[in-house]
C-alpha cells in the first residue's frame, strides 16, 4: 500500500503543477496579444519617419549630382572604414521558462563575438534583459560593460528604449564605439521567431527593408516638398528619433517573442503533466487493482480452509 500512498502523491503534485503551467500559459498568451498590437503601432511610427529621411536623402544626392559638391553627411550616417570598437546590444529576458528563447538568443551573441576578436575588433556588450548577462558572463564577463533589468516588465515604453539610445548614442558621439549592433529575437508569430544581428549605427537608411520596398520618386506635375530650416537640419533631427525608434522595435520584438516562447514552452508542459497524470493513474489502478485481487484470493483460501 505504500506504492499506492506515493502515486497518489505525485499524481496530486502533478496535478498542481498543470494548473500553474495552465495559468502561466494564458497569461502569457493575453500579454502577446498586447505585444502584437505595439509592434503593428510602433511600425506605422517607424516607416513614416523612414520614408520623410529616405526623400531629403533622396533630394540631398540629387542636388549633389546637379552641383557636383559632396554632400557632408551627419555622423550617425558616415561609415567609419577603420572601425575598430564594436557594442552588442543583446536583448533577452529578465524571467526564464521560455523555452530556448534566452539560449538561442546568448548563442547568436557569443558566436558574433567570436567573429569580431577574430577579425581584431574591440568587442563590448550591453545586455539589456538578465538572462543574456546570466548566460553570457562565464565566458564574456570582462566584455559587459551594463546591464538594464526590467525593461518591459509591464509592457514595452517607448521611454525605456530612449534611455537604451542615449546611453549608446552618448558613447558613439564620444567616439567610445565605431559601430552598433543589435542581437535579438525577431518576432513572426507565437511559434515562430527569427534571431537577427542587425546593424544600427551608422544608420544606413535607404538599407531598411521599408525604404527598399518603398524607393522615393521624382515628383511630377509642378508639385514640391517644403523644408524647414533646411533638408540637412531636418535629416539631423529625425536620425535620433529613427535610431530610438530602431531600439523601440527591438524592445517590442524581444517582448512579443519571449511571451510567445513562453505561451508555446507552458503549452508543452501542460500537455506533458497530462500524459503524466495518465500514465501514473493507469498504473494506481493497475496496483490498486492487484492489491484487491491478492486480498480477495487470501479471504476465499481461508474461508475454505475453515
Amino acid at each position: 500500500m505504500a506504492g499506492l500512498k506515493e502515486l497518489r502523491t505525485r499524481i496530486s503534485t502533478v496535478k498542481s503543477t498543470s494548473k500553474i503551467t495552465s495559468a502561466m500559459k494564458m497569461v502569457a498568451a493575453a500579454r502577446l496579444r498586447r505585444s502584437q498590437g505595439l509592434i503593428g503601432k510602433s511600425e506605422f511610427y517607424n516607416h513614416n519617419l523612414l520614408s520623410c529621411a529616405n526623400r531629403v536623402i533622396y533630394e540631398l544626392k540629387q542636388e549633389e549630382e546637379a552641383t557636383g559638391q559632396e554632400v557632408n553627411w551627419p555622423k550617425m550616417m558616415k561609415d567609419n572604414p577603420n572601425a575598430q570598437n564594436y557594442l552588442l546590444l543583446v536583448f533577452t529576458s529578465d524571467r526564464g521558462l521560455c523555452g530556448s528563447y534566452n539560449a538561442g538568443v546568448a548563442k547568436e551573441a557569443a558566436r558574433r563575438i567570436e567573429e569580431l576578436k577574430a577579425e581584431g575588433k574591440n568587442v563590448s556588450i550591453y545586455c539589456v534583459g538578465k538572462k543574456g548577462r546570466d548566460i553570457l558572463k562565464s565566458r564574456y564577463g570582462d566584455l559587459i560593460i551594463k546591464t538594464k533589468e526590467g525593461v518591459a516588465a509591464k509592457g514595452a515604453k517607448y521611454y525605456e528604449a530612449s534611455d537604451i539610445g542615449y546611453d549608446v548614442l552618448d558613447a558613439y558621439h564620444q567616439e567610445k564605439i565605431d559601430v552598433c549592433e543589435v542581437i535579438v529575437s525577431r518576432f513572426k508569430s507565437a511559434i515562430s521567431r527569427e534571431i537577427v544581428d542587425e546593424q544600427i549605427l551608422p544608420l544606413k537608411i535607404e538599407e531598411f527593408e521599408y525604404n527598399k520596398l518603398h524607393l522615393p520618386t521624382n515628383v511630377v506635375r509642378g508639385a514640391f516638398y517644403e523644408y524647414e530650416p533646411d533638408k540637412m537640419s531636418l535629416l539631423e533631427g529625425m536620425l535620433p528619433l529613427i535610431f530610438r525608434g530602431v531600439i523601440f522595435k527591438a524592445v517590442v520584438h524581444s517582448q512579443a517573442s519571449e511571451h510567445g516562447a513562453r505561451m508555446t514552452s507552458m503549452d508543452n508542459a501542460t500537455r506533458n503533466a497530462s500524459d503524466m497524470i495518465n500514465k501514473l493513474t493507469i498504473k494506481y489502478n493497475r496496483i490498486r487493482q492487484s492489491a484487491i485481487t491478492t486480498e480477495l484470493t487470501e479471504i476465499i483460501s481461508g474461508a475454505e480452509a475453515l
